[in-house]
């Protein structure tokens, strides 16, 4: 069930994170954690900034999760691929 107002899902059950916004940031900003933060997952996000993202190992997983649609965002909801 979906209750009013609340902005962090769509009726299909995904979350309202976009797909090509989170690839772009995970691409360019991932060793920073950037994509993380977008999807509202600030505590690993703040570990992969202090860590460089796992020295790029954490950011390139990241980036293949995103990639395969198997990335979700902080309630737990895959990311939409499109809109």
């Amino acid at each position: 069930m979906i209750e009013a107002g609340t902005s962090e899902m769509s009726e299909a059950g995904v979350s309202d994170k976009g797909f090509v916004p989170a690839l772009l940031l995970c691409f360019f900003f991932g060793v920073l954690g950037v994509h993380r933060f977008y999807v509202g997952k600030i505590g690993t996000g703040i570990l992969q900034l202090l860590t460089l993202g796992g020295l790029g190992i954490w950011a390139l997983v990241d980036f293949i999760l995103i990639v395969v649609g198997s990335f979700t965002d902080k309630s737990g909801l895959p990311i939409k691929a499109s809109n």
